[in-house]
């Protein structure tokens, strides 16, 4: 193991510990972060872009609020690695992408908690040289501080996955060389996997995708395991609820207004797969998640809040 991973992993566990002493639901909950907090907007019904834009804004600051604030994943002098969802040449309207408002907060969040650095990049499907600017992404992140990343398929790295399934795997090192690496994807319909959320995010930084093919949930379930992710955030603003991954039509996207923040990655994709109308319990990932021990199926029985915003 690495000196960066080595911290990660030793840092992992020792908010793994903290969240163990939390005391269960009842009075002495409130007194400590929860591990995780869905924000859904309770305001005016936000129609035009700079009150939708307000609102995801709104919902991210208030969800990362009520798990610790960003301080509590991000020491002075850190790397963090904020992923995305930034595949698709598709504008954000289309649901094919993050939120690229949610995006530039945490960017700022992170600056605010000391981060050193804060990287923003993709493994893209399509053309980065036009998902990047078209999703919102790039000028979003740039203007809250962050260092785009333009991935380089030189760069990647055949690394020990050890996994159940995949053994190696080619991994771009910005993302296992980072102090933190935030999971920050759009919830939405993929017609490979049925949803694409926080665990499935992670396929943008690897290569060779094909090799995943064999087993998606399991593979999935392995490079999970591999990175060991600490924080999630699940943009649920507008949905996809068909034609994932890459939508192209407004009939498919619907508006959740929804925000979540949360430290157990298979507890936060059982609940983007319920805004999507699926029981986790059906979905391969997921349920190959759980089964690797990498968090709770029902989200519910993580400590968590939620929160009205307006």
């Amino acid at each position: 193991m690495n000196r960066q991973t080595r911290r990660e992993f030793l840092r992992r566990t020792a908010l793994a510990g903290g969240a163990v002493a939390l005391a269960p639901f009842g009075a002495h909950a409130a007194e400590a972060p929860v591990d995780m907090a869905i924000a859904r907007w309770k305001g005016a019904a936000a129609s035009e872009a700079p009150a939708i834009q307000a609102m995801a804004v709104k919902l991210t600051e208030q969800a990362m609020a009520a798990v610790g604030g960003m301080g509590r994943f991000v020491k002075k002098g850190d790397v963090v690695f904020v992923k995305p969802n930034i595949a698709w040449n598709r504008t954000p309207e289309y649901a094919a992408n993050t939120n690229p408002d949610v995006v530039a907060t945490l960017v700022r969040l992170c600056l605010e908690a000391g981060a050193k650095e804060v990287k923003v990049g993709d493994h893209t499907c399509n053309d980065a040289a036009q998902t990047y600017p078209n999703s919102g992404i790039e000028k979003a992140a740039k203007d809250a501080g962050a260092t785009i990343v333009n991935v380089d398929k030189k760069r990647f790295k055949q690394v020990e996955i050890n996994g159940k399934r995949l053994k190696t795997c080619p991994v771009y090192p910005e993302i296992v060389e980072s102090d933190l690496v935030i999971s920050a994807p759009i919830c939405k319909h993929h017609n490979a996997t049925t949803v694409s959320l926080c665990m499935k995010n992670f396929m943008g930084v690897i290569d060779k995708r094909g090799i995943f093919h064999q087993d998606l949930p399991s593979c999935i379930s392995d490079l999970t395991a591999y990175l060991k992710p600490r924080l999630c955030v699940l943009d649920a603003v507008r949905v996809l609820t068909a034609n994932g991954p890459t939508g192209g039509s407004l009939d498919y996207v619907e508006r959740r207004d929804t925000v979540a923040v949360g430290t157990d990655i298979v507890a936060m994709d059982a609940l983007g797969a319920g805004l999507l109308g699926y029981e986790p319990e059906k979905i391969g990932t997921i349920a190959a998640g759980h089964a690797a021990g990498l968090g709770q199926i029902d989200y519910r029985k993580v400590p968590n809040k939620e929160i009205a915003v307006s």
